[in-house]
């Protein structure tokens, strides 16, 4: 009973202190009802597709060939066709040929960054590199995809002579610099969060400084490490503006990555404008967005999880 008294006691003493209290528990509730209700209506909204949509039509269908005159099972995607082909199974094979080696491309430089950063550089250096590498991730998508689309594709196609100007390879250059800047801040904090005794230790065994870099403190960040990759991935697999520009839009069932490629959130930008609301077309749009959105949830847990497990080997 004392303990609740001095406790209201305390909030009527202070009531600004109240008042900013209870403001972030209710923004940290709003966050999740919102998140939510977005989780909700698009799956909502997705679910219809199957009122005319069977599941198999979202992998692939069979269409007559009046030139073998025989029925083919395409997979495809054909959304304004006289038959429409709403096959998934481009898109996602897109989105993964860019995400996957732009994740690639960032994580090696970022990595090296973080260290660098965080082991070899001095403090003067840091507060000058840092904050300039966090100004990329403030540059507009829409202004790297440009880049992309005028001067890259073409340097691209010179040098590796491509058949496609635009293909996934520029889409995936494009975005591993907007997830570059994310892998190098959290790769960074990772190793910060080493307990400084374990560098002594190691130092007191003997061991180098990059002995003591690559032996010690970058296995013991393994996990956060490997939560700022999974980050990484899942804004790959977010980002719209770069690969709409950048990718050629073309929806191919590919692994090269000089061939032109639709993602699932280019998709979505390049025909949820011009659908029409409530027809078949339109609720897969929005199963395609449900399925993107699951995708990025997933990852964005299991880097939580892999992040929370660090903290708790760390507190051992």
């Amino acid at each position: 009973m004392t303990d609740i008294t001095q406790e209201l006691t305390r909030k009527n003493h202070h009531p600004a202190e109240w008042l900013i209290e209870k403001a972030l528990f209710i923004s940290g509730i709003a966050s999740i009802v919102f998140i939510s209700l977005i989780f909700l209506f698009l799956f909502k909204e997705g679910m219809l597709t199957f009122k005319s949509v069977s599941p198999l039509d979202l992998i692939g269908k069979w269409v007559y060939d009046p030139y073998d005159e025989k029925n083919i099972f395409k997979v495809m995607w054909q959304s304004v066709s006289e038959v429409p082909k709403y096959s998934i199974v481009p898109l996602v094979c897109g989105s993964f040929l860019v995400a996957f080696p732009a994740t690639v491309i960032s994580s090696v430089f970022g990595i090296g960054c973080g260290i660098y950063l965080s082991e070899i550089a001095s403090a003067r250096v840091r507060e000058t590199l840092k904050p300039t590498l966090e100004l990329l991730a403030g540059i507009p998508s829409v202004v790297i995809g440009f880049l992309m689309l005028a001067v890259v594709a073409t340097f691209v196609q010179d040098l590796f002579h491509t058949k496609f100007r635009l293909n996934a390879f520029v889409g995936a250059l494009g975005v591993s610099l907007v997830t570059f800047p994310i892998i190098v801040t959290l790769v960074e904090e990772a190793l910060r969060a080493i307990p400084k005794e374990l560098r002594d230790a190691s130092y007191a065994l003997g061991a180098t400084k990059w002995q003591t870099i690559w032996k010690t403190v970058v296995p013991a960040a393994v996990s956060g490490i490997s939560a700022a990759v999974l980050l990484g991935f899942g804004r790959a697999l977010g980002e719209t503006m770069i690969v709409l520009m950048a990718t050629g839009n073309a929806a191919l069932v590919t692994l090269d990555m000089f061939s032109s490629v639709r993602t699932m959130t280019a998709n979505i930008a390049a025909e949820m404008g011009e659908v029409v609301q409530g027809s078949e077309h339109y609720y897969v749009l929005f199963l395609v967005g449900a399925i993107l959105f699951t995708m990025t949830f997933v990852l964005n847990i299991c880097s939580e999880v892999v992040i929370n497990k660090m903290r708790r080997k760390l507190r051992m």
